[in-house]
């Protein structure tokens, strides 16, 4: 049975495809093509991929990013169609369902949003459920770096909180754009927020989280 982590990553894969290298993302100073190494290192280069987390490895994972970068942009989607080789951790269905879902789903609407004609993705409900039910594990570690207490919040009522203090702002919308608010896309995600004004401004201070 297909998971949502192969899903995305299908789905990722043929967007790349279909915009071209030169296609831009939500990702500062990224092409699709820079967008594409990065997804192939993240999960094929585990010596380098350190940086996306840890400052002092940044360096080499900036080099060996690089080196992915400058090869055929259909050798790249193809890496990323075809999945991690045998021996990665990320070939465990599992661990690529716990590690994957989100990371695909963020990246594949870095590049949908970043197109001047793109319209919202009709998402079933498991889905949105699945990507809750990451975000409220996840809020935490997402909303460390908010200058303002933040509460994410479904349209049903259940709430996250990302950041403990004072003033606080409330994000409220769908698990999928509540998902890419907390991942630093606050431009293009479609939520309503409440609060001070001013502190809802700080918020467009949170930048991107796992490039």
């Amino acid at each position: 049975m297909s998971t949502h982590a192969k899903r995305e990553r299908l789905l990722l894969a043929d967007l790349l495809e279909s915009v071209g290298p030169e296609a831009p993302t939500l990702c500062e100073g990224w092409t699709a093509r820079d967008l594409a190494a990065h997804v192939v290192v993240r999960e094929r280069r585990a010596d380098a991929a350190g940086g996306i987390l840890i400052g002092a490895l940044k360096p080499r994972l900036e080099r060996v990013q690089a080196e992915f970068a400058a090869k055929p942009y259909e050798e790249l989607i193809q890496l990323i169609r075809t999945g991690p080789p045998r021996m990665s951790p990320y070939g465990i269905k599992q661990l690529d369902e716990a590690a994957n879902t989100v990371e695909f789903f963020v990246h594949t609407e870095d590049v949908r949003r970043a197109q001047e004609d793109w319209t919202p993705r009709q998402l079933d409900q498991v889905f949105e459920n699945a990507l809750w039910s990451r975000l409220e594990k996840g809020a935490r570690l997402l909303g460390r770096r908010s200058p303002v207490g933040l509460v994410l919040r479904r349209a049903d009522g259940q709430t996250a909180v990302a950041q403990r203090g004072t003033p606080v702002v409330t994000a409220t919308g769908e698990p999928s754009e509540l998902t890419l608010f907390a991942f630093g896309r606050q431009d293009v995600a479609r939520v309503e927020l409440e609060g001070d004004k001013d502190a809802i401004a700080r918020l467009h201070e949170i930048k991107p989280f796992g490039m």
